[in-house]
């Protein structure tokens, strides 16, 4: 990438479990992974359940927007950015890891709460495009706890709940991921829109 040529970013996002990540590799261009920027388990201001008993981290309070949107600008003002490395089974973030573009003019920055920053993204000129992956409530919420087992993301008690509670809200999460500017799309569907935006020309500064 030339010093006058800003990258521009595919936000995908979706609920939990629908595939986003296996889409973005399948992609292959960059990828940022935008669920590194929960807040830490001890942090004050996160969320609590409705039941007050636990963290709500399916909540946009449970995630440090300002962060994600800080890493996006970097990385299409200089192709470069560092960012926080999560783990998700303790809360914590574990260290720090570079994000490097090799010159490419586009990539995907991926994860649940994506859409919370297609405004933030659209107005300095750095969007690209913005999906929600739907792969319907089903089908997503047996790849959710099929992946989330896998990696010991959570106790079996909790990845239960919470899959059923997600399951029951899809229509309304993915219904406010297209009210903030994602266009909805299946997997094929989605593949094509990051094709076509990967066809467009950068802008480049004068």
């Amino acid at each position: 990438m030339s010093p006058s040529q800003n990258a521009r970013v595919i936000l995908l996002t979706g609920p939990s479990g629908s595939g986003k990540s296996s889409l973005a590799a399948r992609t292959g261009l960059p990828v940022l992974r935008l669920d590194d920027f929960y807040k830490e388990g001890d942090d004050p201001t996160l969320p609590e359940l409705p039941s007050g008993i636990g963290t709500d981290w399916d909540s946009p309070l449970s995630w440090n927007a300002d962060a994600a949107v800080a890493a996006v600008t970097e990385l299409c003002a200089t192709g470069r950015t560092s960012v926080p490395v999560y783990e998700i089974s303790s809360s914590s973030i574990t260290g720090r890891a570079a994000v490097d573009l090799g010159g490419a003019p586009l990539f995907i920055a991926e994860g649940i709460f994506a859409a919370e920053i297609v405004a933030r993204c659209a107005e300095p000129g750095l969007l690209a495009d913005a999906i929600c992956l739907s792969r319907g409530a089903v089908t997503t919420a047996r790849r959710r706890f099929v992946r989330d087992l896998r990696e010991g993301r959570k106790s079996v008690t909790f990845l239960l709940r919470r899959g059923w509670m997600l399951m029951r809200a899809e229509r309304g999460i993915v219904a406010r991921h297209a009210a903030l500017g994602a266009r909805v799309c299946g997997r094929d569907a989605a593949l094509e829109r990051i094709r076509a935006a990967h066809r467009q020309p950068v802008p480049v500064e004068a």
